[in-house]
């Protein structure tokens, strides 16, 4: 894991996060660690495999299954040999 040390925090900026990590029932390092956590991963991003599903739906080339691989990353069934001829 990485540190991070934050240089020139405004006092008010670190009692506010102090007071939300008491309401949220965990230390101020933790409350940082969350809020940054969320910043980095908003609930609104596309993650790859569901944008490529969608592009491959819309060409018309995927079956149900390979969506579910793509969207789930669950392979049902055992991998195939691959053939060249």
């Amino acid at each position: 894991m990485a540190n991070v040390n934050v240089r020139n925090l405004p006092d008010k900026v670190h009692r506010v996060i102090r007071i939300q990590g008491a309401h949220h029932g965990r230390s101020t390092e933790a409350e940082i660690r969350d809020i940054l956590e969320r910043a980095a991963k908003p609930e609104g991003r596309v993650k790859l495999g569901s944008f490529l599903a969608s592009i491959a739906r819309e060409a018309g080339g995927l079956t149900d299954e390979e969506v579910a691989i793509f969207e789930h990353g669950r392979i049902k069934s055992p991998a195939r040999a691959a053939g060249f001829e």
